[in-house]
């Protein structure tokens, strides 16, 4: 049986794999409904918002290289960072930018979920 570190790693390399194919059901199925998590602009983001962005189009990623990847793992769970260089199409208009990635991934019942996390920009 994989540790928890092991199993965090491949979910967040999943994680990214939908976030590039805007794969919502993928998504829907790692993001918990009722996350926390706050976006760039400082706002809180939901479930719902996300995964309409990706729906839509609104939003559409197009790179993650990720930089750095750490993991901790917690009680019942993990929180990871990651340092990503990442770009996206947003509204139709290309932005790249450094990003640092917290997520609190939360193990209920066996299933594991991103229940919380913030961005910025790494400068």
């Amino acid at each position: 049986m994989p540790d928890v570190e092991s199993t965090i790693r491949v979910l967040e390399e999943r994680l990214w794999r939908a976030q590039l194919s805007a794969d919502v059901e993928t998504l829907d199925d790692l993001i918990a409904d009722d996350l926390l998590f706050t976006g760039l602009s400082g706002s809180l983001e939901t479930t719902a918002a996300d995964l309409q962005q990706h729906q839509s189009g609104a939003l559409k990623i197009t790179k993650l290289d990720p930089l750095e990847f750490r993991v901790r793992v917690i009680p019942g769970g993990a929180i990871t960072s990651v340092k990503m260089d990442a770009a996206a199409l947003v509204a139709g208009k290309l932005t790249s930018a450094t990003l640092r990635y917290t997520r609190i991934w939360i193990s209920e019942g066996g299933r594991w979920q991103i229940a919380g996390g913030h961005m910025s920009v790494v400068s």
